[in-house]
């Protein structure tokens, strides 16, 4: 059976992500199977960009195939932020919690209670033979200042997909039916089986 790694230690992104690979006859490891992995240096402009340069760097030093994803949030009222910067919206070391916190203050300082926004994933595939794929995924929302719903994880909990839920009142299969993520993941699946799978 193909090994492949995921190139996340976000564990609930893993989840979200075995969720779908899982159909696949893969075996499907994550960076937590590995000792001592250094971070890559995404300095890529945009989410495939730095997908990229995390499934290339992965791949090199685990001599496996690699699927790599970068994601983010990107709003409106703040011209296009934090985008690439999401997970690190409030520096390096932050977590949901400083970043959610620095989301609320950017927009509290332009007096914005809600604007447009939406999530945006790119996946990248990087194979032992060189073979490369990307795909992603995107889905429109509202971000507003009140929190709602403990699942999730992120800014999921102040993004709302409709007038009255956000992204952490779902439960993992509902949100991987309409998520960025989900999409991105369904196009790359179709994608495996159609150029890596099918010469196993």
């Amino acid at each position: 059976m193909k090994k492949i790694v995921l190139a996340s230690k976000n564990i609930d992104k893993v989840k979200e992500m075995r969720r779908v690979l899982g159909s696949l006859p893969l075996e499907i490891l994550s960076l937590a199977d590995f000792d001592d992995m250094p971070d890559a240096v995404e300095d890529g402009l945009t989410f495939e960009e730095n997908a990229l340069i995390k499934a290339r760097f992965f791949a090199a030093r685990t001599k496996l195939a690699c699927l790599a994803d970068d994601s983010g949030l990107e709003v409106d009222a703040l011209n296009g932020l934090p985008g690439v910067y999401s997970a690190r919206f409030a520096g390096y070391h932050a977590d949901d919690s400083t970043n959610n916190q620095k989301l609320l203050d950017e927009l509290n300082l332009r007096g914005v209670t809600e604007s447009p926004a939406a999530y945006r994933c790119a996946l990248a595939f990087v194979d032992t033979d060189g073979t490369e794929i990307i795909t992603d995924g995107k889905i429109s929302g509202t971000i507003k200042l009140v929190a709602k719903g403990n699942g999730g994880f992120g800014y999921d909990p102040y993004f709302y997909i409709d007038a009255d839920r956000t992204m952490a009142q779902l439960s993992v299969d509902e949100k991987n039916l309409i998520s960025h993520r989900g999409a991105a993941l369904k196009e790359m699946v179709l994608k495996l089986n159609e150029k890596v799978l099918q010469f196993l």
